[in-house]
């Protein structure tokens, strides 16, 4: 049976991931840290699965990620192991480059000590962001060869990675590939990221918290198939190789705000006078525009997402109504006391 790591599987895409990995019949290692932004809710229904287990456990630690490799001897390493959010990053950068470098740093010298003394190699395909390549002009989108200009910690984390990640495979012959994925959403996502506050909020009576005039365009995929098109990169993709991962659905903040009312109003859910948009101080260095050209993955490895916006939203609006233990899971201070910065 093919083997494959998952690091930060207890967060929103790893949970989502291992779940179409094992409907694939792969055996699942998922590796996490447990963090703020895990949640163990996220993969209760795979602990009975045979074809699953669980580490607890920081990518920072080497020497005991090597051993996990040395036991299981997997094919591959699907890393999403990461601090995510960017306001936090704001906040705190410090934790997002122990994170987001150092662990990605840690996790590729525990693959070439590996390697080194394995006839089989492992395969190291990294999740990164479209934020990466920074603010997009308007009517241009970006491929793959477009230069990084990270506007945030964040984001500059994520872009640091991306560039170790390719001088190992520059210096070291490692076998690695990296995606760079637009906006995922859909169920196990954390409610401090902006569509699960906004249902949050829609379902808990509270204001919709919305930066600067609502106008920033974000590009969105389904987090399904988010999750095909990586296990597809991982199979197909060309070593050495970045893929964006979009859709060319691009919509401003304040729209995706309103198609939900429309969506909550179908399911009969009333609107009440406290559920309305608080325009907020926008935060430092805001990205107006993401866009990126997905035509590689198409391309060379034939796919094309499914799942529209529309429908996206509406299972993502029907799961978070029909699963609101999973806000039960969450500390208070995920939830309440915070939407990007302290506001």
């Amino acid at each position: 049976m093919r083997k494959i790591v998952v690091t930060g599987g207890q967060g929103f895409i790893g949970s989502n991931l291992i779940e179409l990995l094992l409907k694939k019949n792969y055996f699942v290692i998922n590796i996490d840290k447990s963090s703020y932004s895990a949640n163990p809710y996220n993969v209760i229904k795979f602990k009975k699965n045979k074809n699953y287990v669980f580490f607890k456990q920081d990518i920072n630690k080497r020497q005991k990620i090597f051993k996990i490799l040395k036991k299981f001897k997997p094919i591959g390493i699907f890393n999403l192991a990461a601090e995510t959010h960017v306001d936090r990053s704001i906040d705190s950068p410090h934790a997002f480059l122990k994170t987001n470098i150092l662990g990605v740093f840690n996790l590729l010298e525990a693959v070439k000590l590996f390697n080194k003394n394995s006839r089989k190699k492992i395969k190291f395909l990294h999740v990164s962001t479209d934020e990466v390549y920074g603010d997009i002009k308007k009517n241009l989108q970006v491929s793959e060869n477009y230069n990084y200009n990270p506007s945030s910690p964040y984001s500059a984390s994520k872009a640091g990675a991306d560039q170790l990640i390719k001088s190992y495979y520059r210096t070291y012959g490692s076998s690695i590939i990296i995606a760079n994925s637009c906006n995922n959403y859909g169920p196990n996502q954390l409610p401090e990221k902006f569509i699960p506050k906004i249902i949050f909020n829609i379902i808990k009576n509270k204001p919709i918290p919305l930066y600067g005039k609502g106008t920033n365009v974000r590009e969105w995929i389904f987090v399904k198939d988010n999750c095909e098109a990586l296990i597809r990169i991982f199979n197909k993709g060309k070593i050495g190789k970045n893929y964006n991962v979009g859709t060319g659905v691009r919509v401003k903040n304040l729209d995706i705000i309103k198609l939900i009312f429309k969506i909550a109003r179908n399911h009969k859910i009333t609107i009440k006078k406290n559920v309305k948009i608080k325009f907020v101080k926008d935060r430092p260095g805001h990205d107006k525009r993401y866009a990126i050209d997905s035509s590689k993955i198409r391309k060379e490895l034939k796919w094309k997402y499914k799942i529209s916006l529309r429908k996206g939203l509406e299972k993502t609006f029907r799961w978070y109504l029909n699963n609101q233990n999973y806000f039960k899971q969450i500390s208070k201070n995920n939830i309440n006391k915070r939407f990007g910065l302290k506001i």
